[in-house]
């Protein structure tokens, strides 16, 4: 933390966004750090006590999500038992590994994916206990392992309030957009649950702190883009993609200028779609700026396309 300051205002108190794992400027709400690490110490010391063992010295917790410490009963054979008892014991073991060896593969991949992406460890537990649910139910049978973590980790990350886009987790996986989004369809249906649809707002702040543009740049986005939807301005368009063509309306009308190939590239959306949704707005751009925006272009000199 020490190490990282913001190239505007580097005498500013970085603030710790924990939920998000960011570490943010408040001056301008550049996103310097992108991972926070846990310093603390993940046991207690019982330096007082009389005894002279260190209870605090005792091995790794036990992982609740591995279920190690169960009580299912174990299926044992003696001598003379049957074919059939034998059987079944052999069948348990079996069964017991596989699914023992698929969690640990699973739980690996989800923690490689979140150390590539920088998201948090709640984040992690989060997919990788949607995970074990989901193998339990064997609903997703079938599917390949790498997938099925994919998809859990995009859930996760949906469910506590920082989403990444499909194509983010396709990024850091070996498995396709296509693929991924099979599986978290049968996620929801599994869980029974549902998840508050993603707008252009979840995104905002992620990809103008990655673009290092003005938090008045960002408020100003974030506007557009809001009032774009009240509007009905870009129906069929992706959160991604409005997010994105409000960022490059924002930056054009700024003293901060950044093309649609840029934000292209930091949203994961082609230019060509940034530039098609940039173009549904223009109709209505003085309706679309907050009226303390301060121009440094006119609106009528805005790009046309």
């Amino acid at each position: 933390m020490a190490s990282l300051t913001c190239p505007r205002h580097p005498d500013a108190h970085l603030v710790e966004d924990h939920r998000a794992g960011d570490i943010i400027c408040p001056e301008c709400g550049v996103v310097v750090g992108d991972r926070l690490v846990d310093v603390g110490t993940e046991w207690r010391s019982f330096s007082n006590e009389r005894s002279g063992t260190d209870p605090s010295r005792v091995g790794a917790p036990e992982n609740p999500i591995l279920g190690t410490g169960d009580l299912s009963t174990s299926i044992m054979v003696g001598f003379g038992a049957s074919e059939s008892s034998q059987g079944l014991a052999n069948a348990q073991r079996k069964n017991t590994n596989n699914t023992e060896r698929q969690l640990n593969q699973a739980l690996g991949i989800i923690r490689d994916m979140s150390e590539r992406i920088h998201l948090t460890r709640p984040i992690q537990d989060s997919a990788a206990k949607v995970f074990k649910q989901i193998l339990d139910s064997k609903a997703l049978r079938g599917r390949s392992n790498e997938a099925q973590a994919a998809a859990c980790l995009y859930f996760a990350c949906r469910k506590e309030g920082v989403p990444r886009t499909f194509k983010e987790i396709c990024a850091v996986s070996r498995v396709s957009k296509r693929d991924i989004g099979k599986c978290f369809k049968l996620i929801l249906k599994t869980l029974e649950t549902s998840i508050e649809q993603i707008t252009s707002a979840d995104f905002m702040s992620r990809f103008c702190g990655n673009l290092n543009l003005h938090v008045s740049v960002q408020a100003a986005a974030t506007r557009i883009a809001k009032k774009a939807v009240e509007l009905d301005l870009v129906a069929g368009r992706s959160p991604i993609s409005i997010a994105a063509a409000a960022i490059y309306m924002a930056s054009q009308a700024s003293t901060e200028k950044r093309s649609a190939k840029e934000i292209g590239e930091i949203a994961g959306a082609a230019e060509q779609t940034v530039r098609q949704t940039y173009k549904l707005l223009l109709p209505r751009v003085r309706e679309l700026f907050p009226q303390e925006f301060k121009f440094d272009t006119p609106i009528e000199q805005l790009p046309s396309s």
